[in-house]
């Protein structure tokens, strides 16, 4: 049995490492030294740190500040359960100051982390090549250089590279000097940091070029790029050197680096990564072709762009003490992402657009009974793995979004800036946050926001009406809402829930609010008459769902029809209702119902969200193949007064959501396999193919997969070479995308076999896996390529947070008992380090789908007898 994990101990810690790392990129292999400053706060015989996947060599010597040396009578490394080394001494090491110098040797290997390699196509040899990158969230710079690799442990770094002489050397600091070496290689020496923790130290080695600007306050911006494609970097350098000076006035607070440098990497297992002054990105999450490159896609990437450098604050600045609060730097930069965006770039509706892509993915994952609360105690860094996921990051977003609204913008942040003045260079807890919020809010912070963030899930409001003369009467319960349909906890499992309401006389205001912390309560509105609606939640700002009595929810129906009641609670009404049908509180047929009445839509928001709801019963009935076609039908219809307004074309007064719309409706044309569709798509593909009319960025998606579908082999093959062809990686991984899509199976498996080749990155397999999952046969398909080849699969693909999505995203539209005894099975007698809880998450939506297929079945064929 492997021990417990254990932090490392506080005798001994580092104020400063002096780090050195000579990087061969045709060997694959670095070697380096590292001598860190220590301060001896107890006498000790061992000295305890971490190093894993590193050769340490033996003669270890400590030098103390009165100059005298001793040598390590031994170098311990049988820990590997905690991943740490011991320097063992004769005798203690006293009280003080000391210096201990480690040469250290590793490989540049292709698991994503540490100091890794990344493999990409020279520009003008077509030669294959590497670069150096390094990846060391959560605890992975131990893997790079012998280290104190906590987040609590912070210390300042002088860093040096030897690097081959024609290639890009970065780090996170300015370069203070360069010498050519003598072996024909340069030594390229970077200025020292400010004190900051090990895992967001950064090291790039490779071939790159770069465009710079320089923001209004004089810090200077570059974005590095595959070489030659410099222009694919300028959207994302016009959003950076608008964001920083943004952030530093809301949190009045400067950046406090000399420079920021955002930088293209081809191999890579996150979206991104906050290194402090190097921030390194997937290259579908930094480059826009301004031809191929996509609306929501552009957006997307100013997202990533803000919440990255909201980590140079929230994160970098002041750090989460451990891991068990991850999500102060997740949620946070999430929140912040939505409101620098939203201010920077208001056409573009963030705040609208949160609750499809953030609240309502949040509030999903939530209901699980194999969720977790946003405090997660963490014991082995391993753990962390598991909560990067929509609780650490949305629920987190959600929470503060909800919190900013209960205090007000101008109070937060006053409470932001007492936050980042009090904890600058330091490390914080939830509870720090808190109490600065608090101080400058004068409202009850640490009593609201406990139970929303150190409790698990989040409550149903129940609510029904009554007259009472020229008063209305609202009777307010409160119970958890699980997915399952589990009754709701007792007294115990309460929430302090800010409360809003607003009304069809003043549909975009506030016209009552309470802080409901009972389980039941009666709230009195003077004013509103029984005839008018009453909207619990506007805007969905509030982390919980509503149930609305018969009578309150038929209200709604003509205001959602005529469009007066407003986009974000529309859409949220919607979802409130769904969640209900999927835990067996109400049946498919009244969401149906709902659905129909919002024919007239023309919120590209809402219709997104009307999407999730269509497609995931399209998902269940997979399983009903006698009333599939009927639903089909159902859905053709719903989309007929819409589709008559959508162009495939870009119209010269259409503005950002007009593009997103469009991109909505012809998906979802698509999913329900409208003719027309079908036809203008193979006209403007063979159009496209012959070099006639190159197809527009934002309608590219939906084309590639309609032609796909039915696709023959020659189809295939035509795919498969403009695929190759390509260098943009997001159109590379469009055209991924698309193949999934293809129905015929002998094809289908070719897909698999293709995305198995090292034609397609590392990162981007379990996503192709996963696209192909998402029809029945394709499930399947995956599910027995899986159980026949796991060992190999997770060895190769195995970085948690990917294994985590691709289990989750192919697996959980299952919908049968059986197969979730089966999923649940396997899993349990194979490896699955890191995505346990993807897997217990995975098995319970497999059950809660077969429930509600058994269970809505019947009124489900009832209600689509009308549509064949």
């Amino acid at each position: 049995m492997p021990r417990a994990f254990e932090r490392l101990p506080s005798t001994v810690v580092p104020k400063h490492y002096d780090l050195f790392i000579e990087i061969d990129l045709v060997k694959c292999v670095f070697k380096g030294q590292v001598t860190a400053d220590l301060e001896v706060k107890q006498p000790t015989k061992r000295i305890v740190l971490n190093s894993q996947d590193l050769k340490v060599e033996e003669d270890i010597k400590l030098q103390l500040s009165n100059g005298s040396v001793i040598q390590a009578a031994e170098l311990d490394t049988s820990d590997n359960d905690c991943e740490t080394i011991a320097l063992v001494f004769p005798s203690d090491v006293p009280v003080g100051n000391c210096k201990v110098t480690l040469k250290f040797s590793g490989e540049l290997n292709d698991s994503l982390r540490g100091l890794y390699r990344s493999k990409y196509t020279s520009h003008d040899t077509n030669e294959e090549r590497y670069c150096a990158v390094t990846q060391f969230e959560a605890c992975d710079a131990h893997r790079a250089f012998p280290c104190w690799d906590d987040p609590a442990i912070k210390a300042t770094f002088d860093i040096s590279l030897s690097v081959p002489k024609d290639r890009v050397a970065l780090s996170n600091m300015p370069i203070k000097s360069e010498q050519d070496l003598p072996d024909g290689k340069r030594l390229v020496k970077f200025e020292t940091t400010p004190i900051m923790s090990t895992y967001l130290v950064a090291m790039v080695v490779g071939e790159f070029d770069f465009i710079e600007d320089t923001t209004s306050d004089g810090i200077k911006v570059r974005v590095y790029t595959p070489v030659k494609k410099q222009e694919q970097g300028q959207f994302a350098l016009e959003v950076a050197v608008r964001v920083l000076p943004y952030y530093k006035d809301y949190f009045k607070m400067p950046y406090p680096l000399p420079k920021m440098d955002l930088i293209a990497i081809g191999s890579f297992s996150a979206g991104a990564m906050e290194n402090w002054g190097l921030v390194t990105y997937r290259e579908t999450c930094l480059l826009v072709d301004p031809l191929i490159t996509s609306t929501q896609r552009k957006q997307w990437i100013a997202l990533i762009v803000a919440h990255e450098l909201a980590h140079q604050w929230f994160g970098n600045l002041v750090t989460m003490e451990w891991w068990t609060h991850l999500w102060l730097n997740e949620g946070y930069a999430t929140f912040a992402e939505f409101l620098c965006v939203a201010n920077l770039y208001p056409e573009y509706d963030m705040w609208t657009q949160f609750v499809t892509e953030t609240w309502s993915p949040a509030l999903k994952l939530d209901a699980l009974k194999n969720s977790h609360p946003i405090e997660v105690p963490v014991g082995h860094p391993l753990e962390v793995d598991e909560i990067f996921d929509d609780i650490s990051y949305s629920k987190g977003a959600s929470v503060i979004r909800m919190l900013h609204k209960y205090i007000g913008d101008e109070d937060f942040a006053k409470g932001m800036n007492l936050y980042f003045n009090k904890y600058q260079y330091g490390n914080a807890a939830t509870d720090d946050l808190w109490t600065t919020l608090e101080e400058a809010s004068n409202k009850p912070i640490s009593s609201v926001m406990s139970k929303w963030t150190r409790q698990m899930g989040y409550p149903v409001i129940s609510v029904r009406s009554e007259q009472d003369g020229n008063n209305r009467k609202f009777y307010l319960k409160q119970s958890q809402y699980w997915a399952d349909g589990s009754p709701g906890s007792g007294e115990s499992q309460l929430w302090m829930v800010p409360i809003e309401f607003s009304s069809a006389k003043a549909p975009n205001e506030v016209v009552h609010e309470v802080l409901f912390d009972k389980s039941e309560a009666e709230v009195v509105i003077p004013g509103i008459s029984e005839s008018e609606w009453v909207k619990l939640n506007p805007g969905s700002v509030g982390f919980y769902r509503v149930q609305y009595s018969k009578e309150m929810l038929q209200m709604f129906k003509p205001a959602v029809s005529n469009l007066t009641l407003p986009p974000l609670d529309r859409l949220g009404l919607l979802g409130d209702l769904f969640a209900l049908v999927q835990s067996g509180q109400t049946s498919t047929d009244q969401a149906l119902l709902l659905v129909e009445a919002m024919q007239s839509e023309d919120n590209c928001t809402v219709w997104s969200s009307m999407t999730s709801v269509l497609m995931k019963i399209r998902m269940l009935l997979q399983y009903a193949e006698d009333i599939h076609p009927n639903f089909m039908a159902f859905g053709r219809r719903l989309l007929s007064r819409i589709s008559s307004s959508v162009s495939w074309d870009p119209r010269p007064d259409e503005g950002h959501k007009d593009k997103l719309l469009r991109n909505v409706i012809l998906d979802l044309l698509y999913a329900f396999e409208d003719e027309a569709t079908v036809t203008e798509a193979h006209k403007r593909f063979e159009a496209h193919k012959n070099g006639t009319a190159p197809l527009w960025s934002d309608i590219r998606g939906t084309v590639y997969k309609t032609v796909l579908r039915n696709a023959d082999a020659a189809t295939y093959e035509t795919f498969l070479k403009l695929y190759r062809q390509e260098t943009l990686q997001e159109e590379k991984e469009r055209i991924l995308c698309a193949l999934a899509a293809i129905k015929n199976e002998t094809l289908q498996a070719e897909v698999l076999k293709f995305a198995l080749t090292d034609e397609v990155r590392r990162q981007t397999t379990l996503t192709l896996l996963g696209a192909i999952a998402q029809s029945r046969k394709g499930r399947d398909l995956v599910w027995n390529y899986v159980t026949n080849n796991w060992d190999e699969l997770h060895k190769k693909y195995g970085t948690p947070v990917i294994l985590s999505g691709f289990i989750s995203t192919s697996f959980s539209h299952y919908a049968s008992e059986e197969k979730a005894v089966e999923v649940e099975k396997f899993f349990a007698e194979h490896n699955t380090s890191g995505a346990e809880r993807a897997v217990q998450q995975t098995v319970e939506r497999i059950r809660i789908n077969a429930a509600w297929l058994q269970r809505d079945l019947p009124c489900i064929r009832a209600f689509l007898q009308n549509y064949k």
